[in-house]
C-alpha cells in the first residue's frame, strides 16, 4: 500500500537512483555546462520513470485487469511452465511490453490468494521477443481467485520479466498473502515485460498493439462468453 504523501507519487524503489542522478548532475555543474544540462535531462527522466500514479480499478466480479502499463505484444495459447502450478493444459497468455517511458509499477490482475511465488534467474533478451517469456529472468505469482469471482477456486498467473535494460525485479507479494484487484505488488526497473496467464476457457478482450494502463484496463471478463476480440489500426 502507498502513503498519501506527495513525495511518494514516486515509487520508493526509485529514490536511491533519483538521489544518485541529482548528486551527479550537481557535480557536473562544476565541470561542464553541456554535461550539466544532459544530467538535468537524465534526472528528469529518472523522476518520470519512477512515477507511481493512483489508478481507478474496475471491481465488478469477473474482471481481470492489466498488471502493467504498456503495449500488448503477444496473445498466445501456451502450456505454462510447470513451476507456476497452473496445470499442463494450454492457457491464453497476454504479454505486455513496458518501454523506458512507461510506468513500471505492477498491479494485481484479480483478487485472490497468492499460492505460489517463483523466481528464476535468466538472461536479459529484449522483453518484446517471444523467447523472453522462457529465457529471461522472471518472478511469477500464481493467484487462486476467490470471493464472488465467477472463476473462484481457479488460478491465474502473472509474471514479471526482466528486459534488455532491466536488471532488477521487485515483488512485494508473498505466498499466502491475500491480494486485491489493482493494488500494487512490485516494480521492474528500466524496461521490461509482464505476462498474464488467464484462467482456462477465458477469452481476452484486448488485441495485439493496444496500450494498457496497469490496474485500469480490463484484459478479460470471466463472466462473458464473448469470443476473442480482433483489432485494427485506425488512421
Amino acid at each position: 500500500m502507498k502513503n498519501s504523501s506527495p513525495f511518494l507519487y514516486f515509487n520508493q524503489a526509485g529514490w536511491p537512483f533519483i538521489g544518485i542522478f541529482v548528486v551527479v548532475t550537481f557535480i557536473l555543474l562544476f565541470i561542464s555546462g553541456v554535461l550539466f544540462w544532459i544530467g538535468v535531462l537524465l534526472t528528469g527522466w529518472c523522476f518520470y520513470f519512477f512515477r507511481d500514479p493512483e489508478r481507478v480499478t474496475p471491481v465488478r466480479p469477473g474482471l481481470i485487469v492489466s498488471p502493467a502499463d504498456g503495449k500488448v505484444v503477444l496473445i498466445q495459447d501456451v502450456v505454462p511452465d510447470a513451476e507456476f502450478g497452473l496445470g499442463d493444459m494450454p492457457r491464453t497468455r497476454i504479454s505486455i511490453f513496458l518501454n523506458v517511458f512507461d510506468v513500471h509499477v505492477n498491479r494485481v490482475p484479480a483478487a485472490g490468494n497468492v499460492i505460489a511465488r517463483r523466481y528464476r534467474a535468466g538472461k536479459f533478451f529484449n522483453a518484446s521477443l517471444d523467447k523472453a517469456s522462457v529465457d529471461n529472468e522472471r518472478m511469477g505469482l500464481t493467484i487462486k481467485l476467490d470471493g464472488d469471482h465467477p472463476k473462484a477456486g481457479e488460478t491465474l498467473g502473472v509474471v514479471q520479466i526482466a528486459g534488455l535494460i532491466a536488471r532488477r525485479i521487485i515483488c512485494d507479494a508473498q505466498e499466502g498473502q491475500q491480494v486485491r484487484t489493482g493494488e500494487r505488488f512490485g516494480i521492474i526497473r528500466f524496461g521490461s515485460r509482464t505476462d498474464v496467464y488467464l484462467p482456462r476457457g477465458v477469452s481476452p478482450m484486448v488485441s495485439v498493439g493496444q496500450y494498457m494502463l496497469g490496474g485500469e484496463t480490463v484484459l478479460a471478463d470471466c463472466a462473458s462468453i464473448e469470443n476473442p476480440r480482433a483489432g485494427e489500426v485506425r488512421e
